[in-house]
């Protein structure tokens, strides 16, 4: 019996994947970074100012031998205020009590909306009911006026500021941790560890947290830069930093009477606020797409 020669071989037809152009993955990968670097940069560099703020300053942040309104120059980089003090020592002072205020406000809003999340995740019948419709109640409430609340019932100071923030945003961390616990303690894996003998805690610390983390990290980025907003949003209405501490928020509300005359004393701490905010949310966008690639072919 002949056998078939390798000429004649029948050709195997073409998957119609084969057609297909490959997946854009560096495409992708190149975009997902370059938000993440853009970020880091705009955020980095504010957060290069308030670190040697707290080494080095032009002048001391009370000093007000420069004149009234002085010009650029003459020893004074960006001029200075209505009392002669300098305002680049005002705007590194600000970076610092921003970034004190942001991180601050996200390890008070973790520490407890995370016990929270998790306290709720695991309760169940009324107590859940209960917790899940307290969390609402916190997030409806307007975080700005719950932060005015806390300050007024103790004094305008930057902790008080920091604590106020932390606990209003505690209640959207509690949610979304509530939420993802749920999720995590329907898996297989989590049955399987029951059935094991392993004991909540260790599923809590060992299969829980190590799950919601890539999610939570992204909500807490966005927190931060929600948390700077409301800092400066309290130091505008006076209930933030007290002086000599120059808050960018007590900078604006100085400065709006001379912005005609002097607006860098405006402008500057306005541009440097936008731009840390805008750092921290492309951190954030990149963070979730680094974390979950998925997310980014959902968009678009």
């Amino acid at each position: 019996m002949n056998q078939p020669t390798k000429d004649h071989l029948p050709v195997p037809p073409k998957s119609p994947a084969a057609d297909l152009p490959p997946a854009p993955r560096k495409k992708l990968s190149a975009k997902r970074s370059y938000t993440l670097v853009v970020g880091c940069v705009l955020a980095g560099l504010i957060a290069l100012m308030a670190l040697v703020s707290f080494f080095w300053l032009p002048y001391a942040t009370d000093d007000t031998s420069g004149g009234r309104l002085a010009p650029p120059g003459g020893g004074h980089f960006l001029g200075t205020d209505k009392l002669g003090r300098d305002l680049f020592t005002q705007l590194m002072t600000g970076s610092r009590i921003a970034v004190e205020a942001g991180l601050g406000s996200v390890a008070v809003a973790a520490a407890v909306g995370v016990t929270l999340g998790v306290l709720a995740a695991f309760a169940q019948g009324w107590l859940d009911d209960t917790l899940s419709a307290f969390l609402d109640i916190l997030i409806a409430f307007p975080t700005l006026l719950l932060a005015m609340l806390i300050v007024a019932a103790r004094s305008a100071t930057l902790s008080s500021a920091i604590l106020a923030i932390g606990l209003a945003q505690s209640a959207v961390v509690a949610r979304l941790v509530r939420i993802l616990v749920k999720r995590v303690l329907a898996r297989d894996f989590i049955t399987a560890a029951r059935t094991s003998g392993t004991t909540w805690p260790r599923i809590v610390t060992g299969h829980v947290l190590p799950n919601i983390w890539p999610t939570l990290v992204v909500n807490l980025a966005l927190q931060f830069g929600l948390a700077i907003l409301a800092e400066a949003s309290l130091s505008y209405l006076g209930l933030g930093a007290p002086p000599p501490n120059a808050s960018w928020g007590r900078m604006l509300q100085e400065a709006q009477a001379t912005f005609t005359t002097a607006p860098a004393g405006a402008l500057a701490p306005g541009i440097l606020l936008v731009l840390l905010v805008i750092g921290v949310n492309l951190i954030a966008d990149g963070l979730r797409d680094t974390l979950d690639p998925t997310a980014s072919r959902r968009r678009t």
